[in-house]
């Protein structure tokens, strides 16, 4: 059965939003069999009428590292973040300090880290941010101790609504921990100057709010 447009723009859309995560052009055209299965360019033409839907509603579709995906409109996080009882999860500074050095500075060691911000960065943080998988080891730097590498991963781009590394906001231009955010985006991040003692800032998700508490994320051991 030969397939309208409009078909392919209805099966694409309801694949996006059965799924649980993003889905690759790649992925979407796997859908269909092989005689059938849709140019790259068709389904293109189809994502881009699909995203012309969302023209006016709470959500639309965004591309992030992983692929293609509906979300919340950011604006909009103020009130769906209601539908969750818990306290959202909070950071701490230092562990923000520390994921904005790996993902400016990747690939870099820990040590290199702590040069950099003057203080130790605990376990517990590089232990969150690895089971996060917003970081990952990417080899080990050939000096002795050969101390590992870290960069930032796939997952980090898709938690904070960005397609690649290109969109954050160049190095010059930060001022500090919330000018680098506000690529994921600013308004979300707490602004106290006790988080080096342990007080925490908001989690947002650029999709969602996740509503798994978190325990804080302290700057020592």
């Amino acid at each position: 059965m030969a397939m309208g447009d409009h078909d392919l723009v209805e099966i694409l859309e309801g694949a996006l939003l059965a799924a649980d995560e993003p889905l690759t052009k790649k992925q979407l055209a796997q859908l269909f069999d092989e005689l059938d299965r849709p140019a790259a360019s068709d389904i293109t033409t189809a994502l881009e009428e699909v995203s012309s839907r969302c023209d006016g509603r709470g959500f639309e579709l965004a591309e992030v590292a992983s692929g293609f995906r509906f979300q919340v409109r950011q604006h909009l996080s103020p009130w769906v973040s209601k539908l969750w009882v818990e306290r959202p999860p909070r950071y701490s500074r230092a562990l923000l300090e520390t994921l904005s050095l790996i993902a400016y500075r990747q690939p870099i060691t820990r040590g290199e880290i702590e040069d950099i911000r003057g203080v130790a960065v605990s376990s517990n943080i590089m232990k969150s941010l690895l089971e996060r998988d917003w970081v990952k080891v990417v080899g080990h730097r050939d000096v002795p101790g050969k101390p590992a590498m870290y960069a930032t991963t796939r997952g980090f781009l898709d938690y904070f609504n960005l397609k690649s590394l290109d969109q954050l906001p160049p190095l010059a231009d930060v001022k500090d921990l919330e000018t680098m955010t506000s690529a994921l985006p600013l308004e979300e991040f707490h602004d106290s100057r006790d988080d080096e003692a342990g007080a925490e800032g908001p989690e947002t998700q650029g999709i969602a709010v996740s509503a798994t508490p978190e325990t804080e994320e302290a700057d020592s051991e």
